[in-house]
């Protein structure tokens, strides 16, 4: 049995509440994803062709991003967020919070590319949800309290922040389904039943004996 999950959710998948149902249904703390949506929407950047084109230009847009997010985030050091400031160095940053947390042997830990820079471990389960997007915008609608028109504008935006944080510094598609042991269509299947289906596969992990060292 395994206390240590990823989660990687797509816009509207449900991730932040499955991600704290879970760790509440593993009595596990609960690690919250890398970029809050709000400070994503703020950024009106062509990100596709910047990731498809020009590195400079989403490294600058990222740097953008994750100033606004290191600001407010109370498990970023605090000096990132000044003149030394940069998105290598909030990625290293972030990487030793996951490190951290994985060092303890449980965790619920959703974004953050997680998986990513887990996926060696094999005490981990790593999840993706995901699911059609007009089912997700519906499903952002419903769980944010939020308009239709204003979920199906933020949809895209989130997708490609996310695509493009993973891309940049992992050179990966976070989409890729051999990243994950379990792919969920968290959109078809109700929220608690995903908490279920989860919390029943990390009892059935493999998990290494010995230690494990990161």
């Amino acid at each position: 049995m395994t206390s240590l999950v990823t989660l990687s959710a797509s816009y509207g998948a449900g991730g932040s509440r499955i991600g704290p149902a879970l760790a509440e249904r593993l009595q596990a703390p609960f690690v919250d994803r890398l970029i809050p949506l709000a400070v994503a929407e703020s950024l009106e950047v062509p990100v596709d062709d910047a990731v498809a084109h020009d590195q400079k230009v989403v490294s600058s847009w990222l740097e953008r991003l994750l100033r606004g997010f290191a600001a407010a985030d109370p498990g970023v050091p605090g000096p990132l967020v000044g003149e030394d400031f940069s998105t290598d160095a909030f990625r290293r940053a972030t990487e030793e919070v996951i490190r951290a947390q994985a060092a303890t042997g449980r965790g619920v830990i959703l974004g953050r590319a997680g998986a990513v820079l887990l996926r060696d471990d094999p005490r981990v389960l790593r999840v993706r949800l995901d699911g059609p997007p007009e089912r997700r915008v519906r499903q952002a609608a419903r769980l944010g309290g939020l308009e239709e028109e204003t979920a199906r504008r933020a949809l895209p935006k989130a997708d490609r922040t996310h695509l493009a944080y993973v891309r940049h510094f992992y050179n990966l598609d976070v989409r890729d389904p051999q990243l994950y042991h379990m792919v969920i269509d968290s959109t078809a299947i109700p929220i608690d039943t995903c908490v279920e289906v989860i919390a029943i596969a990390a009892t059935a992990v493999e998990v290494t004996s010995g230690n494990y060292s990161m």
